[in-house]
């Protein structure tokens, strides 16, 4: 065995390994968007995803591997989350006179969600554990997984579905909000948060801490609202 592949042996063993190539990874991606202006197309998640997937293609690693080595950033999710309260308590008097226009959004905006998704499925004549899977995908993966599980859809193709459904609604939500000449921080964060999770409230809060504050606010609330739509809602198609 060559010297390299000695060192390739040695590195792949140790944990830091891939926690230090998903920290590489994104800021490499956060420079190229930098580099394009902020573009939604360069969103540094998608792209340090993109370069982690081929990382581990052309190395050969499995992702229980990667995710053994990088779960400390996974645990840091945690108290991103409870971060997002301070802009939020920042912000709490313009949340405490828009609250009626939130529950209205929230309402509409997660039955739409769902619905729409199961609906679309459905006509192209996917099965039930599809439909289930497909219900909860903009929500947070942990909560999808959950909803999947005790309904009887597969938990790791609704984290995809998840995935794939802030990818896209963090590339299109911002483009379609200035088609649609929709400029209060507010709608646009709300929108993000509530259709694409966590990665479209990371992009809300780039646009203002305001959109960031009521994106962060759709994303909690929306992942209690889809608990208590999908049951009902599946029963439809089982």
């Amino acid at each position: 065995m060559n010297a390299s592949s000695s060192l390739w042996v040695y590195l792949s063993a140790s944990p830091l390994l891939w926690l230090t190539a998903t920290m590489v990874a994104f800021v490499i991606a956060d420079a190229i968007a930098k580099k394009f202006n902020r573009h939604p197309v360069a969103n540094p998640v998608v792209v340090a995803v993109v370069l982690l997937v081929v990382l581990l293609k052309l190395t050969g690693t499995s992702y229980e591997t990667y995710f053994n080595g990088a779960q400390f950033v996974h645990f840091l999710l945690g108290p991103a989350i409870v971060a997002l309260a301070i802009p939020l308590y920042e912000n709490r008097h313009i949340v405490a006179r828009s609250v009626l226009p939130i529950m209205a959004a929230l309402l509409v905006g997660s039955v739409v969600a769902s619905s729409s998704a199961v609906l679309l499925g459905w006509a192209m004549g996917a099965p039930f554990n599809i439909l289930v899977a497909l219900a909860p995908k903009s929500v947070t993966a942990g909560i999808a997984m959950g909803i999947a599980r005790e309904l009887g859809g597969e938990p790791s193709l609704a984290a995809t579905f998840v995935l794939a459904t802030g990818i896209l609604g963090g590339i299109m939500v911002f483009p379609l909000m200035r088609l649609l000449r929709i400029k209060d921080d507010r709608a646009v964060g709300f929108a993000a948060g509530l259709a694409s999770h966590g990665l479209g409230t990371a992009v809300a809060f780039q646009m203002s801490p305001l959109a960031g504050s009521f994106a962060g606010i759709a994303l909690g609330l929306n992942g209690l609202m889809t608990a208590l739509i999908v049951p009902v809602l599946i029963r439809f198609f089982g």
